[in-house]
């Protein structure tokens, strides 16, 4: 490693003991006239938080008689019978609270169960019935149970799902400059990329981020998440189609907002945050159909119908296990559209909305993966390069800082003279972390704390680089 070149800017790392003793960056001269201002650097401190839009209309207030629900009567006779044998004795209140229903509508459904001898009352609490299974309706509940094991939350129709969805749709969300600058707080990216990013938002269609490896894709991608995850959105927890039942909700995914629920809601519907889903090299085509549970006899909603309404990531695009003309042809007329359709187990096809942001990125040319006409459906491309040499320092002096380890001032310029001379390598935005790491963690095994001098620069390069 060379000594620093003259003319490269010098980092003032102060050991200042009154501020944990981190190295801190007095001052870099920022180059305006540099045209590589595509760049991720974390910074930390920032208030991320965002200004919500205006919440989006509800579904309706709770209903409360069978003659309000959006399902058939029948669907929902069903799922009482299977609820009541799988949980033994009950109360109406009881059955109201598992299935998500009001009072009303759980004693109506007490009623017609009573009525066919289905159920009978075995008590009272505080005058509501107490009610069990009568032998009769264990013979009808096993042979519901023979065709799907769905219990607990009320499903909601198609239709009510449909109109919903198109309602939350993240086309019809306005994202401002403030609102962008706000997201990216914790990267520094320039004004023209952070533009391109905020007419993607507001297109609520698809983006192409591509650029080399370690150059913060992913970082933005899921950066561009957030300026949409704070909004808030109605799922259901399943939906009914030609009555079979699709489990949507997924804690895993769907963040709850139970405090901003009004009390009089359709409890069949869960305020959340946008979604956001990630998938990257595992995704295969049969993610992207209805999940069919062959034990439990329903299904679960596939990852694009999951991330309705918010974010879908295709990382590492090019490597699924799916090629991406494939991907593509499939999702033809869902980028084009607003329109997928999926298909049940017996054959029939439905129509579905696909109503979200697609963002696909990847470190392999666009040009090499598709042909014009498929790079056409992907509305926006964006280029994420390399970093210059003032922005690779501020972001080691940002990594170093977090790391909690000091580091001698010329060692960034040491850094940036190996990658560009003995590497002859272009600068990423990943080197710095990727580097500090391995000092902190042969620091570790030598039970010391992590300090960041020549020796030390020199095993984590011969440690990370080929």
């Amino acid at each position: 490693m060379t000594a620093a070149k003259v003319g490269r800017p010098q980092i003032a790392a102060e050991r200042n003991r009154s501020d944990m003793g981190l190295p801190l960056m007095d001052y870099i001269e920022s180059s305006s006239g540099d045209s590589r201002m595509e760049f991720m650097v974390e910074m930390y401190g920032y208030d991320n938080s965002f200004v919500k839009t205006e919440q989006v209309a509800r579904p309706e207030c709770r209903p409360q008689s069978l003659s309000e629900i959006d399902v058939r009567q029948s669907v929902l006779d069903d799922l009482a019978l299977k609820t009541l044998y799988l949980s033994g004795s009950l109360s109406i209140l009881d059955l109201s609270e598992m299935t998500h229903l009001s009072f009303e509508v759980a004693n109506e459904l007490f009623i017609r169960m009573r009525a066919h001898s289905l159920c009978q009352v075995t008590g009272m609490t505080r005058n509501i019935p107490q009610i069990d299974i009568t032998s009769q309706g264990q013979l009808r509940a096993l042979d519901l149970l023979s065709n799907s094991h769905y219990t607990g939350v009320a499903p909601v129709s198609l239709k009510s799902y449909v109109a919903q969805t198109r309602k939350q749709s993240v086309r019809n969300v306005e994202v401002h400059a403030s609102d962008v600058e706000r997201a990216f707080a914790h990267l520094v990216v320039d004004s023209e990329t952070l533009r391109r990013f905020g007419t993607v938002l507001n297109s609520g269609s698809s983006v192409f981020l591509h650029g080399p490896a370690g150059v913060g894709k992913t970082a933005m991608a899921e950066t561009l998440s957030r300026v949409l995850s704070e909004d808030d959105v109605w799922i259901p927890y399943a939906v009914e189609v030609d009555g079979q039942i699709i489990t949507v909700y997924d804690p895993a995914i769907h963040r709850r907002i139970p405090e901003s629920e009004p009390e009089n809601r359709d409890e069949r519907w869960v305020l959340c945050h946008r979604p956001v889903v990630a998938v990257g090299g595992e995704l295969t085509v049969e993610m992207l159909e209805l999940q069919f549970n062959p034990s439990l006899k329903f299904y679960v909603a596939p990852a694009q119908m999951k991330a309705n309404n918010g974010v879908l990531i295709i990382d590492d695009f090019g490597r699924q296990r799916i090629s991406p003309e494939e991907l593509l042809n499939r999702w033809i007329v869902p980028l084009d559209r607003g329109i997928d359709f999926l298909t049940l187990t017996g054959g029939k096809k439905f129509e579905m909305p696909f109503e979200m942001l697609v963002v696909f990125a990847s470190n392999i040319d666009p040009h090499e993966l598709l042909d014009p006409a498929f790079l056409r459906r992907i509305q926006t491309k964006i280029k994420i390069g390399t970093v210059s040499d003032e922005q690779f320092c501020e972001i080691f002096c940002r990594v170093a800082q977090e790391k909690h380890v000091l580091f001698d001032p010329g060692i960034p310029n040491d850094l940036i003279d190996y990658i560009h001379s003995t590497l002859n390598q272009e600068l990423r935005s990943c080197y710095p972390r990727d580097i500090v790491n391995q000092v902190c963690w042969a620091a570790r095994f030598e039970g010391k704390k992590p300090y960041l001098d020549r020796a030390a620069l020199k095993q984590a390069v011969e440690a990370y680089f080929m």
